[in-house]
């Protein structure tokens, strides 16, 4: 049976074991039988929250978002003004976190990105959730000086998608870096980015 996190409603529950299958068994793993006997609901439950696979995978994609939202709380997050350092230390907090605490979101996020290239129904899902994340990058950037905040943004997302693949599926994932280090990759290109010419 899954473990139940506190508080959390049905629906979260079934999105929280969606995941969780999806980490451990892949997307071949997650079925509506799957999800109600991990869970220990009766069977059926899930099928009444979502009733087909695409609404189940739609939830697993609004979990996925919320859930990683919460590995950097609101109080964490620099404000505008911030200095790029300040800026640094946040964004690795939230990757060391990430790497060590919640590694089986990440496999499950691999999964979802995955299964979106091929049902461009999903695919629109993914995006409009990946936006929470990428939108207040932007404006970050912005307010830290940047002339080109589309463009740095990416490049701070790419870092940190690069970093998180390799360190929880790739090559690396027995060599997770420490938050020093992480600190110090951001900075380093925080401040390449917004230095001179570079910077428009």
């Amino acid at each position: 049976m899954a473990a139940r996190i506190p508080g959390t409603s049905r629906a979260e529950l079934i999105a929280d074991t969606a995941l969780a299958l999806l980490a451990e068994r892949g997307m071949r793993g997650l079925t509506h039988r799957a999800v109600d006997e991990r869970a220990g609901l009766p069977q059926g439950s899930t099928s009444n929250q979502a009733r087909t696979r695409l609404a189940l995978l739609e939830a697993a994609v609004t979990r996925q978002a919320e859930r990683e939202a919460e590995v950097l709380t609101p109080a964490e997050l620099p404000v505008a003004g911030a200095n790029l350092d300040d800026v640094a230390a946040a964004l690795a907090r939230a990757l060391h976190r990430s790497l060590t605490d919640h590694r089986e979101l990440l496999v499950s996020r691999y999964e979802l990105a995955l299964e979106a290239t091929r049902r461009p129904e999903l695919r629109a899902h993914y995006d409009a959730a990946g936006r929470q994340f990428r939108e207040p990058l932007v404006a970050l950037m912005a307010a830290a000086g940047s002339g080109a905040p589309e463009r740095h943004a990416l490049g701070l997302v790419s870092f940190g998608e690069g970093l998180m693949f390799s360190c929880a599926a790739g090559s690396y994932h027995a060599e997770v870096p420490s938050e020093p280090e992480l600190r110090r990759g951001f900075s380093e290109l925080l401040h390449g980015m917004l230095a001179g010419p570079a910077s428009r």
